[in-house]
């Protein structure tokens, strides 16, 4: 039986990977502190992917990795560190999230080479894009609406810089070893009491925001990894994909909100209707047979 390493296993989005794959694969789970208690049943190896020697002990005896360990926000942004002092919160050091988001794959992919690891599967973000954690006063320059893989970059911080560098970093491995390599970016990953939460609290639209009412359901997007481990054979040897819901998080019709607050965007949109989502998912249907299963709307 395939034997899958899932990293990050005591996240928030590790345990909906563990469900879909638990009853097809023998998992080790591996993570800084131990997972949920009804995951006991299964081999946790406690290790930190910013540790070149832990990363060579996880990957043992390993034929695929999902990797979700990462650091979630740009430790070094300047606004975040002010809003951080300005709750009592200690702060990370500068270089956390470059340390976590750049090293730990790099580490963890030379241990996949040294210990012939087929697949890496790895959670990334449409943070890649840059439209997120803008800096400077500069806008994100929306080329075409929606995004999709072929979009052009804009990033300006440490954690969209992180998710966008690891994607190349997954091609350089899979050009130099081999190694079949594959990133998703998702936004606003979403279990049920999320999409509960959106439902009981949506609101009319009062103003555009940089992260372009964007969404997907926790379930949807482990489906999509799962797909992608499967379909590894078939895929190209390296692949990102989009991986947002097909409908956004607004009550209103997207195009009425574009008009209302960011008109200048009306005309790059490409055949958006109804309640359509700025990010393009087209491609994980067409090439893996993705699709989305829950919306936040099941729930109003």
């Amino acid at each position: 039986m395939t034997r899958v390493l899932i990293t990050g296993a005591s996240g928030r989005f590790a345990p909906f990977v563990i469900d879909a794959l638990r009853h097809d694969y023998e998992l080790v789970l591996t993570s800084r502190t131990p997972p949920a208690e009804r995951y006991k049943d299964l081999p946790w190896i406690k290790a930190d992917i910013t540790q070149f020697d832990d990363c060579r002990r996880m990957v043992e005896g390993i034929d695929v990795i999902q990797h979700q360990g990462a650091n979630p926000y740009p430790s070094d942004h300047p606004r975040i560190r002010e809003q951080m002092s300005e709750r009592g919160d200690d702060l990370p050091d500068l270089d956390y999230t470059m340390q976590a988001n750049i090293m730990g794959p790099y580490y963890l992919l030379m241990s996949a080479v040294e210990a012939g690891v087929k697949t890496v599967v790895m959670t990334g973000s449409n943070c890649a894009f840059g439209q997120g954690y803008r800096i400077s006063d500069r806008p994100f320059p929306v080329k075409y609406l929606p995004m999709d893989e072929e979009h052009p970059s804009d990033v300006e911080d440490s954690y969209s810089y992180s998710k966008l560098a690891g994607e190349e970093l997954l091609a350089q491995f899979t050009r130099a070893y081999g190694i079949r390599t594959y990133m998703t970016r998702p936004s606003g990953i979403c279990p049920e009491d999320r999409l509960r939460n959106m439902a009981a609290n949506a609101k009319p639209c009062t103003g555009w925001s940089e992260w372009m009412f964007a969404y997907v359901p926790s379930v949807d997007l482990a489906s999509m990894q799962k797909l992608i481990m499967e379909q590894a054979d078939t895929l190209p040897a390296h692949d990102v994909f989009v991986a947002n819901a097909l409908d956004s998080s607004l009550l209103e019709p997207t195009m009425e909100v574009i008009e209302r607050f960011r008109p200048e965007l009306a005309p790059l949109c490409r055949g958006i209707s109804g309640h359509d989502a700025l990010f393009s998912p087209k491609k994980a249907q067409r090439v893996l047979g993705w699709e989305q299963t829950v919306s936040w709307r099941d729930f109003l």
